[in-house]
């Protein structure tokens, strides 16, 4: 007697592989990756040939982040079984994280959807990947196909949120099909930051500084020779970051698919010049009184460039996807009795888009009103109507887990109803209650917005999410973890002495029938000896079907259904299902 990994007492000594097997499946389920992977080995050091241990040893390796190791097991059960979808969709699941190996992941999700057509896991799989190199489209249309089989799928749903929403992933410049390592090109994104953050807060407090000077001080030449200090500072800087950088030949590929670090490098380069040519100006012994316009113009752009790309950002962030319906996609998760994990993405993934809804409701709710004070009062009544998509949204959602979210949606629906109204009593003559109404509805668009600075300080001093796009998770779900098509005894009996064997496929003609030869290997797979006909079909619908009769039982007879794959002069066919009975008895599903 022994006491296994979960603390039952079990004669652990007397357990099969796939008892052990089903250990570590339970084990993985409850969290205890490291239990789980001990039992997985228990498992294919009693059956060297059982795939589904080797898929389990790899998916314990992935729970423990060990990808490097998760990938030699899942190469493994793919070996034993090619023709198991469960197989290839684990070996796409860890070779997505593998630098250089990412469309093979590709195939192998690719050949997991033709082996399991039925199946919702392989086409959510080709979402995740369509979705991790920004293909927004392809991810859409694979998720929503993952639909079509399983409605009620929680990481097809929560990730259809994402592709709505067009969604980029925490290292939006690296594509995962590049050959090299992500924290290679992510310290070469950090070079070009560091560079660019330095540029403009450099020249920003030095054009202040020059300007304090030479206004309060009087000491414009001295400044001036300060600030040429400045540009020459810049150089060393700008040589120390370049040398960082290091994989040049990728850098314009990474602007490409991150235009905002191409926007903040471009607004570097454009306030250095504009600091430099302003110096210039100030430098002239008498400047004509025509170049005000041009000196106050070059100090704006070094002074505000900064604050405008990060006002322009946040702008286009908002108006960005769709997140009404991703709201509605994402939210019916949280109606469902489903995993842990994806019930923690849902909620996530819910309250910040119920933020970016209110970001929206916002950004319109200010140049109408502002509009409305300076051209035509009456027009704020339509102030009224903005709100009703964000009210929708929220009470569908029924999120209570962020307690500043409410107080934030009732100011701008305060702000939008008091603008109406004041623009209503303006129109009506009703001066001082309309004067009333306007500075409560300004009030509250002003509250709304500190409310929303202080859920974001909040968020950034305690490393928690915030209410921005980038706290958006996608879900990952762990893949792989089907238990195999065992053949027991009978039928490995029935193919050992059957006398007459059939394989059924499929080709343009209709169902087809041809006579064969079959064995049964020891990791439970056929080996499948036919004609030319069957091996040209296979290549275009690898799903078959192996009919064979006992003859010490007369009335017994299997059917096996699964994938063939050639192998040598041979057919290698992975079990999905297993028919047996008695003629002319009723199918018996094992």
């Amino acid at each position: 007697m022994g006491t296994d990994a979960s603390g039952r007492n079990d004669d652990i000594s007397n357990r099969s592989s796939r008892e052990w097997c089903d250990e570590s499946l339970a084990q993985l389920t409850a969290g205890r990756p490291e239990s789980a992977l001990d039992a997985a080995r228990r498992a294919a050091d009693l059956d060297p040939g059982a795939e589904w241990a080797y898929r389990l040893i790899s998916l314990a390796h992935e729970r423990l982040g060990r990808d490097a190791d998760a990938a030699p097991a899942a190469e493994q059960a793919v070996e034993l079984a090619r023709g198991s979808w469960p197989a290839r969709l684990r070996l796409a699941a860890v070779l997505r994280r593998v630098p250089g190996r990412w469309r093979e992941a590709v195939e192998h999700a690719t050949l997991a959807g033709k082996f399991a057509p039925e199946e919702p896991d392989p086409e959510v799989m080709r979402g995740d990947l369509a979705l991790l190199r920004g293909d927004h489209t392809g991810a859409e249309q694979a998720y929503r196909a993952a639909l079509v089989i399983d409605p009620g799928h929680p990481q097809a749903r929560v990730n259809l949120g994402l592709a709505l929403l067009r969604w980029d992933r925490p290292r939006p410049h690296h594509d995962p099909a590049w050959p090299v390592d992500p924290r290679d090109t992510g310290r070469a994104r950090r070079a070009l930051e560091v560079w660019s953050r330095q540029a403009r807060l450099l020249v920003a407090v030095a054009t202040l500084a020059i300007a304090g000077a030479a206004l309060f001080l009087d000491w414009g030449s001295r400044a001036v020779l300060g600030g040429f200090a400045v540009l020459m500072l810049l150089a060393p800087l700008t040589v120390r970051q370049a040398r960082r950088v290091g994989l040049w030949s990728y850098v314009p590929a990474m602007l490409c698919r991150d235009p905002w670090l191409g926007a903040a490098l471009v607004s570097s380069a454009v306030s250095v010049l504009a600091f430099a040519a302003w110096l210039l100006l100030g430098a002239m012994p008498s400047v004509p009184s025509a170049f005000d316009p041009v000196w106050a113009g070059l100090a704006g752009i070094v002074v505000l460039g900064w604050p405008a790309l990060a006002a322009v950002r946040a702008l286009a962030e908002a108006w960005r996807g769709r997140p009404l319906p991703a709201l509605a996609e994402t939210e019916r998760v949280l109606t469902d009795q489903v995993q842990a994990q994806a019930e923690r993405s849902a909620k996530r993934n819910v309250g910040v888009m119920l933020w970016i809804v209110l970001g929206r409701t916002w950004s319109v709710l200010v140049p109408l009103v502002g509009g409305a004070l300076a051209v035509e009062p009456r027009a704020a009544v339509a102030a009224v109507a903005v709100p009703y998509p964000m009210i929708r949204g929220y009470l569908r959602a029924r999120h209570r887990d962020d307690r500043w979210l409410p107080v934030a949606v009732a100011l701008v629906v305060l702000s939008a109803a008091a603008c109406a109204a004041g623009g209503l009593l303006e129109a009506w003559r009703i001066e001082p209650a309309a004067a009333w109404a306007w500075r409560a509805g300004l009030g509250a668009m002003g509250a709304a917005l500190a409310v929303f600075a202080a859920r974001a300080a909040r968020a950034w001093w305690r490393g928690g999410p915030g209410p921005w796009r980038a706290s958006l998770i996608m879900c990952d779900l762990p893949v792989g973890a089907e238990p195999s098509v065992p053949l027991d005894a009978e039928v490995r009996q029935t193919f050992s002495y059957a006398r007459s064997i059939v394989l059924s496929f499929g080709d343009s003609l209709g169902p087809r029938v041809a006579g064969a030869v079959a064995s049964v290997t020891s990791s439970g797979e056929l080996r499948v000896i036919t004609e030319t006909e069957a091996w040209d079909a296979i290549e275009t619908d690898p799903r078959v079907a192996v009919f064979a009769a006992d003859p010490l039982q007369r009335r017994f007879w299997v059917e096996v259904r699964g994938i063939a794959m050639a192998d040598s002069d041979v057919l290698r066919v992975t079990p999905k299902e297993v028919l047996v009975g008695e003629f002319p008895g009723r199918h018996q599903r094992r």
